[in-house]
C-alpha cells in the first residue's frame, strides 16, 4: 500500500492530538505537516510491527514533545490568576502571551473527539508537563494500554502508570460538567445571537448566569458577572444596533459564532471569533478570540 493511502486517514485525528498536546490550532497544523513529512521519508523501513496509525501516532508524539521543550502553558486570561477587570481598568492587548486557541469541530464529530477536545479540558492539560500530558492523552483519550503507551514514549509500564497517577491528581480540580450540545440549547443560542445583533444590553445579560465570566485574548482583561459584563458592551465594545452579524460555526465541541461588524462601508467584516458555556439553561462563559486568521480555519468568509 502506497503511503498517502495508508496514512491519509488519519490526518484528522492526528490534528485534534497535536491540539491537545499543543493548545494551538496553528502549531497543531505545522506539527501534523511535520509528522506527515517524517513518516514519509521513513515509510520505506516501516515494518508493520504495529498499526501505521500507532506508528504515526508515536511521531506526532515525539515531535509535539520536542516542540514543547522550553515552552510555557498556553493560558486563557482567566487562567493568569488575576483579578476582574473593573471600570477602571484600561484594555490592553498583550500578544507576548502564547494564548491558548480553540479547534473547530465539526457537529458530526465522534463523540471522543469532541469531549476530548473542550477547551477546559485542553486548558488543564496546559498545566501538566508535556510528558505526563502525553501519557494521559495516550491512555485517557486515546484508550492505549500502559504497555503500548510505554512502547510510545519509551518508558517503562511502572513509569507511565506513575506518570498517569500524577496527572490526575493535577487534574483532580477539572470540572466535568456536560457540556450542552447547541441542539439542545436551540432557543436560548437564538435569542442569543438576536439580542448581540441588535446589542439589545438588557437581553444579553438576561441571559447570563450570575457568575458568568467573559474572556477576550489578547486582552489579560477579563470580567465576572452580569453587571461589569454589560458596563464593557455599551462603553468598550465598538458594535453598534444592528451594525453586527454572526454566523455559527462550532469550537471544542460547543457553539461557537464568528462576529462581523459593519464597516464605514456597509460591509460586515471579522471582528472575533466568539465561544459559548451553557449551562442550566443559562450561558455561564463568553470567550472572544481576535486572532482574524482562525476565520478561514473554521470556514467562515471573508465579509458577511
Amino acid at each position: 500500500m502506497d503511503f498517502a493511502t495508508a496514512a491519509d486517514p488519519f490526518r484528522r485525528e492526528l490534528l485534534a492530538h497535536c491540539y491537545r498536546m499543543l493548545g494551538s490550532l496553528h502549531d497543531a497544523e505545522d506539527l501534523v505537516q511535520e509528522t506527515y513529512l517524517r513518516a514519509w521519508k521513513a515509510y520505506g523501513q516501516f515494518e508493520g510491527r504495529s498499526s501505521v496509525r500507532t506508528w504515526l501516532y508515536r511521531i506526532a508524539t515525539n515531535v509535539c514533545l520536542t516542540a514543547l521543550e522550553g515552552r510555557t502553558r498556553r493560558p486563557l486570561p482567566f487562567g493568569l490568576g488575576t483579578q476582574s477587570a473593573t471600570e477602571q481598568d484600561p484594555l490592553t492587548q498583550d500578544h507576548e502571551v502564547p494564548w491558548l486557541e480553540p479547534f473547530p469541530t465539526d457537529p458530526a464529530a465522534i463523540v471522543t473527539e469532541r469531549e476530548s477536545t473542550r477547551l477546559a479540558f485542553v486548558a488543564a492539560l496546559q498545566h501538566l508537563p508535556p510528558r505526563q500530558r502525553a501519557v494521559l492523552i495516550l491512555r485517557d483519550v486515546l484508550k492505549m494500554s500502559a504497555a503500548e503507551t510505554a512502547d510510545e514514549l519509551e518508558m517503562t509500564v511502572a513509569a507511565v502508570n506513575s506518570a498517569l497517577q500524577r496527572a490526575h491528581a493535577q487534574l483532580k480540580d477539572l470540572s466535568e460538567d456536560e457540556v450542552v450540545e447547541p441542539a439542545d440549547a436551540k432557543p436560548l443560542l437564538d435569542r442569543w445571537v438576536k439580542a448581540f445583533e441588535a446589542k439589545d444590553i438588557p437581553a444579553i445579560i438576561g441571559m447570563f448566569a450570575e457568575d458568568v465570566v467573559w474572556e477576550m485574548p489578547p486582552y489579560p482583561q477579563w470580567y465576572r458577572g452580569p453587571d461589569v459584563v454589560a458596563w464593557h458592551l455599551a462603553n468598550q465594545c465598538p458594535a453598534v444596533p444592528h451594525g453586527a452579524r454572526m454566523i455559527p460555526v462550532e469550537a471544542n465541541g460547543q457553539p461557537a459564532y464568528g462576529l462581523y461588524l459593519r464597516d464605514e462601508d456597509g460591509v460586515f467584516r471579522p471582528f472575533n471569533l466568539q465561544m459559548l458555556d451553557l449551562k442550566d439553561g443559562r450561558i455561564t462563559h463568553v470567550l472572544s478570540f481576535f486572532d482574524l486568521s482562525l476565520f478561514p480555519k473554521f470556514g467562515l468568509p471573508a465579509t458577511a
